[in-house]
């Protein structure tokens, strides 16, 4: 029997399996503009070389009272309500100095929540300043979420994978094996049994706060490749409900073809992890011979897997029973 809380070492094939591994350590701002919809008040001149190093967000609420000691100026700036309460106080003159003191340094971006009223002496120095000046129809702390979130997104830790990544029963499953040992159909048997499919043949995946999340290529979302029938689009022949966008990454399950003089993992005591990203995953291993309903296989595992993460492990609990009536019965005397 294997150790238990095994890591499998990506010393064989599945190493082969990895196309490159990368840790983008900086973030277009006009991706992040693009991607949370932000209105555009007005665009730096370098509006599409900006690039953001730190997913930390800064409400100058401090710095717009003339204190500009340690001012964080390289994180994107938000007045929220109260900062253009307080703003909104002053004279008109006073806020255009204000305004003006943080604008002189160099930020990456200023942004009004609440779709605010901006008047003109603000856009006007945003111009002067050369500094992208954003409105959202969000509140503050809302924004900061949103743009924390995608900031981090965009700077973690990815990789690309071959494989297929389902969600079953709300499980983030990645399929992966050799080239040929039934992926691709495994995974469609699957879908017309009603599961969503996330990415086919490539999956990308980033490590943000220990969890892996995977997606699909955007370029081959929802498309599937099956050997003698070709390309198919499964969003178009099973509905919008078979498809997904991203999900997090719960269960690896490698599909090998079947070896006689191998011994496979019976009672699944043992626990086996795989490592993406310095992130370990639970690990299985299927093998793969004619006869053998994956799809069904595939199921039981990610619904085994759930159990387990609610803390219920069948293999253990039928051992400790057995373990239980052998040692009452070893008690008893004939």
């Amino acid at each position: 029997m294997a150790d238990g809380n095994k890591i499998k070492d990506y010393s064989d094939h599945i190493d082969k399996e990895i196309m490159s591994t990368s840790c983008s350590m900086k973030v277009k701002l006009s991706k992040v503009v693009e991607n949370l919809n932000l209105e555009i008040i007005h665009k730096a001149s370098d509006f599409e070389d900006v690039e953001l190093v730190s997913a930390e967000i800064n409400r100058p609420g401090l710095q717009l009272t003339g204190y500009l000691e340690k001012f964080p100026h390289e994180r994107i700036q938000v007045i929220g309500s109260v900062e253009y309460t307080y703003l909104t106080s002053l004279d008109q003159g006073m806020q255009y100095e204000r305004f003006r003191g943080i604008l002189a340094y160099k930020l990456p971006a200023i942004i009004f929540s609440y779709n605010k009223p901006i008047n003109q002496d603000v856009v006007d120095l945003c111009d002067y300043y050369d500094v992208t000046l954003l409105r959202s129809p969000l509140k503050s702390t809302r924004l900061i979420s949103d743009m924390s979130d995608e900031i981090e997104y965009q700077l973690a830790p990815s990789t690309n994978v071959h494989g297929e990544l389902l969600d079953v029963y709300g499980m983030g499953v990645l399929i992966m094996g050799k080239s040929s040992v039934g992926k691709s159909e495994t995974a469609l048997e699957l879908i017309n049994r009603g599961h969503r499919l996330i990415a086919d043949d490539m999956v990308d995946i980033v490590a943000v706060s220990n969890k892996l999340t995977g997606t699909s290529p955007e370029n081959i979302r929802h498309y599937m490749e099956i050997r003698g029938l070709g390309i198919i689009n499964v969003r178009r022949l099973y509905g919008s409900g078979a498809v997904k966008v991203n999900t997090d990454i719960d269960l690896v399950i490698e599909l090998e073809q079947w070896k006689e003089d191998f011994e496979y993992d019976r009672l699944g005591l043992d626990e086996h992890y795989i490592e993406i990203l310095d992130v370990k995953v639970p690990h299985i291993v299927v093998p793969v011979r004619a006869g053998r309903n994956l799809a069904l296989i595939v199921e039981v595992a990610a619904m085994n897997q759930r159990e387990k993460y609610l803390g219920y492990n069948a293999a253990k609990v039928m051992t400790d029973n057995i373990f239980r009536e052998t040692s009452k019965n070893s008690g008893k005397t004939l």
